[in-house]
């Protein structure tokens, strides 16, 4: 089911993904200059837990547009993106050129990196926003984030908030509607949908998403071998009662842990 989850997947983003990028941020170039001003602002989620990111290897899971990794290079950092939107690409590289900085960028499936282990160890794994519900198995993704970690190397995650998903569709009711252990795969509009206008809309393909607990991430997480440090949820802005996005930050320790069922 992976399988056909990243073939529908992977051809819903190769479908005016470059075009809704300049509706929403401009022109590669006009991003570039944007980033170029406000490129820590765009980190302010993570910084604090980064640290100075010059000489630091990066690599932004799923990172799409390629603003956060734009934003890292502009500090220092040697950023690595694997996504699997070819415009996704174009995208990211021609703003990245636009900004004077350069990125590496591997057009994959993040569970099929060609020749993946050439990729080296890095200080940190990116994964932002959007990103755990292309996956059936969440232990296949963390397993990844752990080869590519370097020792003492460091996993930031923030995603939106799995409560925020039985809530989303409950303006002006008393109650949520959504089933947070749902466990089914959904097909759904492609995240930039909403960037185009509606008569364009129609011709764009359909991702399919599996939504995820936070126990089920945590437990993942822990399962893959890495130390959680911290899991911070973020209100939202609309309703501040509520989380919208959380941020968990993991640290690989090499430690021999015990089985946790013997």
């Amino acid at each position: 089911m992976q399988k056909e989850m990243a073939n529908a997947n992977k051809l819903a983003w190769e479908t005016k993904a470059y075009q809704a990028w300049v509706r929403k941020y401009g022109t590669p170039e006009e991003l570039a200059a944007e980033l170029k001003l406000n490129h820590k602002h765009h980190l302010r989620y993570w910084l604090k837990y980064i640290g100075d990111p010059a000489g630091k290897r990066v690599i932004n899971l799923l990172g799409s547009h390629g603003r956060k990794a734009i934003s890292l290079a502009l500090l220092g950092a040697d950023v690595t993106v694997v996504d699997i939107s070819e415009e996704n690409q174009l995208y990211a590289m021609e703003a990245a050129a636009a900004a004077g900085v350069e990125i590496d960028y591997v057009c994959s499936d993040v569970l099929s990196i060609p020749n993946e282990e050439t990729l080296g160890v890095f200080d940190l794994v990116l994964m932002e926003f959007g990103v755990l519900h292309y996956f059936t198995d969440l232990n296949s993704i963390f397993s990844v984030v752990r080869r590519r970690l370097g020792e003492n190397g460091r996993f930031i995650l923030t995603d939106f908030h799995p409560f925020a998903r039985a809530w989303m569709n409950t303006y002006n009711l008393k109650q949520p509607t959504g089933n947070y252990f749902d466990e089914s795969i959904k097909e759904g509009q492609v995240a930039f949908a909403k960037l185009l206008p509606e008569e364009e809309r129609s011709d764009l393909g359909k991702v399919l998403v599996r939504s995820w607990t936070v126990g089920e991430i945590i437990a993942a997480i822990g399962t893959a071998g890495l130390f959680i440090r911290t899991f911070e949820e973020i209100p939202s802005h609309t309703d501040p009662r509520f989380p919208e996005f959380s941020t968990l930050i993991a640290d690989k320790i090499n430690i021999e842990l015990s089985p946790l069922h013997p």
